[in-house]
């Protein structure tokens, strides 16, 4: 296997933390560099993994966000060819890292790939499996279009509902919470948008790398188990695990819509016409509201 470097950024999930590092030593990797970017946990987490893990490169930093954690931690590994960035929340099964890195190694034409994400309910983490938020496809999502018609291509492009989900195949986005990327990638397209604090970074990125050439592929055949928004803590299925207090959910309730406003001004204003931008102004602000 090609020199491998798993980034996770993590925020006040110790136990949760724990758990995913003792999976990947039971993954028995090979030529592999974990990097652990702690932001200023309070819950003893960056403690905890320097009496527990002392293989991990522990960087300890303040809160900045989850881009910044990114590329903090991409600066430990630079000799990789091949960067996982994964959450706290993140169990690959036993195989899944090493396909993905043969699937994207035997395509020069992909630069990024995800895994199968399935929650612990048994549901698949459509978020893995995505299409850019563009106009007419946030519309039908917050409509709840994409609902009643899952398999459209019309009115389903949020979630790509179309596509065989048992078979490989490109999309447009996944999220970051396991994301394969291939070296060659950031020799051309630049890190992760430090301006994105948690949310979009991933869409953001993405973006991006599509416009620099490269496919980004969905891989059914290699499984991750997502426990899904430990740290933020406004998720209902990971209520029960989550350490995340009230000041954390309100400000991740925020930056939900903060996210989507600044990709749409970074990459979608100067392609539709004012009256489209005052839309989405005005639905961005609609569910910011909705949320408080």
């Amino acid at each position: 296997m090609k020199k491998l470097a798993i980034i996770i950024v993590n925020y006040n999930t110790k136990d949760i933390l724990r758990d995913c590092l003792k999976n990947l030593e039971r993954l028995n990797l090979q030529d592999v560099q974990i990097v652990v970017v702690d932001n200023g946990s309070k819950d003893g987490s960056a403690d905890m993994m320097g009496a527990e893990f002392k293989n991990v490169d522990l960087i300890r930093t303040e809160n900045k966000g989850l881009a910044v954690g990114y590329n903090l931690g991409m600066t430990r590994a630079t000799d990789a060819d091949y960067y996982l960035f994964m959450g706290t929340d993140a169990f690959p099964k036993p195989g899944c890292i090493e396909g993905v890195i043969d699937f994207i190694e035997a395509r020069s034409e992909v630069g990024i790939a995800t895994a199968k994400l399935v929650l612990r309910s048994g549901a698949l983490d459509m978020d893995a499996h995505r299409g850019f938020p563009i106009p007419w496809t946030a519309l039908t999502h917050f409509a709840g279009l994409d609902r009643l018609f899952p398999k459209s291509h019309i009115f389903n492009k949020y979630f790509l509902g179309w596509h065989d989900m048992s078979k490989p195949h490109e999309i447009d986005l996944c999220i970051s919470h396991f994301m394969m990327v291939k070296k060659e990638v950031f020799d051309k397209v630049e890190p992760w948008d430090e301006d994105f604090f948690v949310y979009g970074e991933d869409v953001d990125f993405c973006w991006r790398v599509k416009q620099g050439g490269f496919k980004i592929f969905y891989l059914p055949q290699f499984e991750c188990l997502h426990y899904k928004g430990v740290s933020v803590g406004i998720r209902k299925e990971t209520s029960d695990v989550t350490k995340a207090d009230d000041a954390t959910k309100s400000r991740m309730k925020s930056e939900t819509t903060h996210a989507m406003r600044l990709f749409y001004q970074k990459h979608m204003y100067r392609k539709y016409p004012w009256i489209i931008n005052k839309v989405v102004e005005l639905g961005i602000t609609a569910i910011s509201s909705s949320r408080k």
